[in-house]
């Protein structure tokens, strides 16, 4: 029986899925939404959230924290101010259930169940604001 055994293991080292998680959470936090198989996207949401409920509380132990979770390479430290000026800001009113999990069919190659996991409140960067803003009235004057 496998009572209580939460963690997918992938046919993976346990080293080898740490560091797994750890590059598509920085993919999900750098690209706000990224497209993987079923079964990854569903064991990134929790390591995803609990990464957001750290970088709700802005402090020096939180990001502390996440630097832990997420690696201490460039890439990572980039990432965790991200989370911290962007991402957790944008989910501050949510009490949990920051990601979505998308299905979207089969992989042409194995069939393998494709899924987009992405954030719920998209945060969108300011300069794409003004541009979305600016695209449509071009066209109405365009028009």
């Amino acid at each position: 029986m496998r009572h209580r055994q939460k963690t997918v293991k992938f046919f993976r080292t346990a080293s080898h899925r740490d560091a797994m998680l750890r590059n598509m959470a920085c993919s999900l936090i750098e690209h706000r939404r990224i497209r993987t198989t079923l079964a990854k996207a569903k064991a990134l949401r929790p390591f995803a959230e609990r990464l957001v409920t750290i970088g709700k509380n802005d402090s020096l132990h939180s990001r502390r924290r996440a630097i832990a979770l997420l690696g201490s390479n460039e890439l990572a430290q980039k990432v965790t101010q991200t989370l911290f000026s962007e991402i957790a800001p944008a989910h501050s009113a949510r009490q949990g259930g920051y990601c979505r999990i998308t299905k979207l069919g089969q992989r042409r190659s194995d069939s393998a169940p494709m899924a987009f996991i992405e954030w719920v409140d998209a945060y969108v960067p300011k300069g794409a604001e003004d541009a979305a803003a600016e695209a449509p009235a071009e066209t109405k004057a365009d028009a």
